[in-house]
């Protein structure tokens, strides 16, 4: 599994519309094979920004699955134009976990 992160710092004043958009822009990235779940996380400590995280089966279903769909042409349509500035996207692979049962 590979982990997508990435740190969305969005404009001033529209974080409520992102989140309403951001829900209906998940139909599309969830549409794509290798796709195994997403999740959007609100920082407490700094105003409007967010941290997107995705975990995918393969880096490929991400960089050539996603990025070259039509689910992503509309994502971008949907969600881009609230980034300020534009995000850098990583990938993470597991070296270790623990986790309390």
């Amino acid at each position: 599994m590979i982990l997508e992160a990435v740190y969305l710092f969005i404009k001033p004043e529209l974080a409520s519309k992102f989140e309403a958009d951001f829900a209906k822009a998940s139909q599309y990235i969830s549409s794509i094979e290798g796709y195994l779940g997403h999740r959007l996380e609100k920082c407490l400590e700094v105003e409007n920004k967010y941290l997107l995280l995705v975990d995918w089966n393969t880096l490929e279903d991400h960089t050539i699955g996603f990025r070259n769909s039509e689910a992503y042409l509309e994502w971008k349509k949907n969600l881009h134009h609230y980034y300020d500035p534009f995000p850098v996207v990583e990938h993470f692979e597991t070296v270790f976990e623990n986790k309390k049962q």
